[in-house]
């Protein structure tokens, strides 16, 4: 990588740190794209450069950190499916919360009718999310943790059921609850419940 290469990936980071900090205190609807460059010290032509609308650098700071979770799930090849899956969960939502209610309702606004979604909107968030978990239901039968005949499909839609239905409250009750409290409080009371039967 040349160092003009180097700079642009550095700038480019500047541009997504800088918004992830203006979005912890604001509304979504209230920050504009001079804002976010007079805060990371930035030209407003250099935030095109990279980028085409605000809403495209919500997506790409949310993006990673879910990958990242799914990095540390391949190796948790010594913990057993109820703590894998309740390290999902509290990952998940740590880092839901973390970014912050905004950020949450800023996707939610753009994907809760994925067919009216705008181009730039990251309506497949949903399937990433409901694949992830089928992959880790899918190896745990693989490895024999789970039966064979488990419906993974289907336990995958009750999961990420609870998981959105908490993030959908969430936002609804205008941060009534802390949302990696309800999911420890899911974990602890449901996961294994759901997978009862399913468990060797």
């Amino acid at each position: 990588m040349t160092k003009r290469q180097e700079q642009a990936l550095k700038t480019r980071q500047k541009i997504l740190d800088a918004a992830s900090e203006l979005l912890l205190k604001n509304e979504f609807d209230e920050l504009n794209i001079d804002d976010i460059t007079n805060h990371c010290g930035v030209a407003k032509g250099t935030f095109y450069t990279y980028f085409k609308h605000k809403e495209d650098v919500v997506f790409e700071i949310c993006r990673p950190m879910f990958a990242r979770i799914e990095k540390d799930m391949q190796k948790m090849k010594n913990k057993d499916i109820v703590k894998r899956l309740t390290y999902y969960f509290d990952e998940f939502m740590k880092e839901v919360q973390r970014y912050g209610i905004n950020m949450t309702r800023v996707w939610f606004k753009g994907v809760i009718d994925p067919n009216k979604a705008p181009e730039n909107y990251d309506n497949k968030k949903w399937h990433y999310d409901f694949e992830m978990l089928k992959n880790i239901l899918d190896l745990a039968v693989k490895n024999n943790e789970l039966k064979k005949d488990t419906p993974t499909e289907l336990l995958s839609h009750l999961i990420i059921t609870q998981l959105y239905g908490m993030m959908t409250v969430w936002c609804m009750s205008d941060c009534e609850f802390e949302p990696k409290d309800w999911t420890k409080k899911f974990t602890d009371l449901q996961i294994r419940t759901i997978l009862e039967k399913f468990i060797k």
